[in-house]
């Protein structure tokens, strides 16, 4: 499984990664591979605002469909509309091309919070 160690994860299995002042999220390699071949994935709507640990959208599997949770609080100011067309991504790009919304954080210092890369690797491999 890869685990880059230039983003946070969170206990979810999402991944997010500072990108100037906006913050890109994305689901775990080991949460594309637990899903199975992704089908469609429910994107937030841009302008909306959420909250650490709610919801963000659905990731649907040909095995199961996923909820995906915001990894921190702020506003969707960008969305991966490829993935409307390609859902796919997810499977084969998870860490580049498979990432789901970029939010403006309402606290940028919260990723400090989330599992850095060693701590995620310890998580997965217990």
């Amino acid at each position: 499984m890869q685990v880059p160690d230039d983003r946070r994860y969170t206990t979810d299995h999402e991944w997010a990664l500072a990108v100037g002042d906006t913050v890109r999220v994305g689901i775990t390699d080991y949460a594309q591979d637990a899903l199975g071949d992704v089908v469609f994935v429910d994107l937030p709507a841009l302008g909306s605002r959420v909250e650490a640990g709610g919801v963000l959208g659905e990731v649907e599997s040909t095995k199961s469909v996923s909820e995906i949770y915001a990894p921190l609080a702020g506003e969707v100011v960008a969305v991966n509309s490829a993935l409307a067309d390609a859902p796919e991504l997810l499977n084969g790009d998870p860490y580049g091309e498979g990432w789901i919304t970029e939010i403006a954080p309402a606290d940028p210092g919260v990723l400090e919070g989330l599992l850095d890369a060693a701590q995620y690797a310890d998580l997965i491999s217990a």
